[in-house]
């Protein structure tokens, strides 16, 4: 599916305003993106072609938060920097620079599931396909240790996840068996009597936390969150290709343990879920792993869950001055492990988790009836200081992680970390914020999460869903955009939705 600028905006003339004024937004960025990078690594775009790259890829958007739009297009620009071609299929990498623990080509599996979340918005993401293979049949191949599952990994959600961007069959139809056996295996190495799964913290990505140990056996609600939702889309797939052997399969394994995850990790008198420990106990501190089970809905709607939401907004949990904290800041160990010597998961900020802590409040928000004490305002205040802590030297920058405090990069500029693709924004400004929810079926919904009265206006227009062009239009006023007051939903150049109100709305497509 290729754009079709010319051809709308011969066919539909008042699309020529937003139309003309995102594309300049965009060339505006990308020069000034490109004027500040030295471009050290380049791998399949480089500087020079990006602009033109991403023009023909990306969503276009805006919005009147100058930090939320600015970071928006940076990472869709620094993103761009990690396809990497191979001679074993395109990949997405997340260490601009090579790292000593990377396997082949640099490869690593630990953000694999945001990669993909991100990645499903390209218009052109046929390569994904690629990099799931990659994973799937050709990283362990030649290498001394296991490399796929060198970290935890939510694949089968976030290749549904991105089917139901892209919405193609044939390929889920193809990968199914070999998902299933993958998953077996993950049950062989890391499930344990009791029905829940294991995890070294260093091997979820989060080493040097609070609760976390390089040798026992814990039950942690990173693992055991993901187990869950690959089971369960695994018997969405299953339903979606016809095989109705692996989806009652795997209908199972989602009726066994949803409840263990809940039973098992949830602390009833701190009201969090927390990481079990090989003696049976619960260890003391909240850490933000805990939030974890609400980015694939398991939790129950009921109060008791909702409250441990209040610790997002609570200065002695995990609301700081630059951003969510990886554990609570009234723990005692808090920030004594380090300081940018080895990789401290104890609270200091990571992109890796904010951007899972977002996705599961935003969850929470949109789908639950009860929240606890957080609300749109506080969602939208994370994201913001999300995107106001891309930053070093004045200049936008993402890296391995920060003070929470001060906001330094506790690795410094360092060549490793710089453009490290570790994490979300675009999808959380999309999926979350504007509320854009994929769907399996050829449906389109919109849950806006923007606070009544925040944003007078916002657009994000050619975006590839389902084999068709969405444009999304919020102007209260009816003056940016020439599309009248409220909100107005474009598919293929038709207006097929409006309403005056901010509102959640659904829409079938032809």
């Amino acid at each position: 599916m290729k754009r079709r600028v010319s051809v709308l905006l011969l066919l539909f003339p008042c699309l020529a305003i937003a139309q003309v004024d995102l594309n300049t937004k965009l060339e505006q960025y990308v020069t000034k993106f490109n004027s500040q990078d030295n471009e050290a690594v380049i791998n399949l775009i480089d500087n020079k072609r990006s602009g033109e790259w991403l023009k023909t890829n990306i969503p276009l958007f805006d919005c009147p938060d100058e930090d939320i739009e600015e970071i928006y297009y940076f990472r869709w620009w620094s993103f761009r920097k990690h396809i990497k071609t191979t001679p074993e299929g395109t990949i997405v990498t997340e260490f601009i620079e090579p790292v000593k623990h990377a396997g082949k080509f640099n490869s690593i599996s630990c953000a694999l599931g945001h990669h993909l979340y991100e990645g499903r918005w390209l218009r052109n993401n046929d390569f994904l396909k690629e990099y799931i293979d990659f994973w799937l049949y050709k990283a362990d191949e030649g290498q001394s240790k296991p490399r796929f599952h060198q970290f935890s990994s939510w694949l089968p959600d976030a290749l549904l996840a991105y089917h139901k961007v892209s919405n193609n069959t044939a390929y889920l139809s193809s990968r199914i068996k070999d998902l299933d056996l993958d998953y077996e295996k993950w049950e062989e190495e890391r499930q344990l009597p009791n029905g829940l799964f294991w995890q070294h913290d260093v091997k979820d990505g989060m080493e040097e936390s609070v609760s976390g140990s390089r040798r026992d056996k814990n039950m942690r609600p990173t693992i055991n969150s993901y187990m869950y939702a690959n089971a369960k889309a695994l018997a969405e797939i299953a339903e979606i290709v016809g095989h109705t052997d692996l989806k009652a399969k795997y209908e199972l394994k989602v009726r066994e343990l949803k409840p263990k995850v809940i039973d098992s990790l949830w602390d009833k008198e701190d009201k969090f879920f927390k990481t079990k420990l090989p003696d049976g106990s619960l260890h003391g501190a909240r850490e933000a792993i805990g939030f974890i089970p609400w980015y694939f809905h398991i939790p129950a709607d009921k109060k008791q869950y909702a409250e441990a939401w209040n610790q997002v907004s609570d200065t002695a949990g995990f609301n700081a001055p630059w951003g969510l904290t990886t554990a609570e800041r009234r723990e005692p160990t808090f920030r004594t492990r380090g300081s940018g010597h080895s990789c401290e998961w104890d609270g200091a900020l990571w992109p890796f988790a904010t951007s899972q802590t977002l996705r599961g409040m935003a969850n929470l928000l949109a789908d639950y009836k009860h929240h606890g004490k957080v609300g749109k305002t506080d969602f939208y205040r994370e994201v913001q200081k999300y995107a106001k802590s891309h930053v070093l030297d004045g200049k936008p920058y993402i890296g391995e992680y920060q003070d929470e405090s001060t906001g330094e990069w506790l690795k410094g500029d360092h060549p490793r970390s710089k453009f490290y693709n570790h994490s979300t924004f675009v999808d959380v400004v999309i999926q979350d914020l504007i509320g854009l929810k994929p769907q399996v079926e050829n449906t389109l919904e919109i849950k806006p999460l923007i606070p009544s009265g925040k944003w007078p206006y916002f657009a994000l227009t050619d975006l590839a869903y389902h084999g068709k062009d969405v444009s999304i239009y919020w102007d209260e006023d009816g003056k940016r955009y020439d599309k009248g007051k409220g909100l107005t939903v474009y598919v293929d150049g038709n207006k097929v939705a409006h309403t005056k109100k901010l509102k959640n709305i659904k829409i079938k497509l032809n």
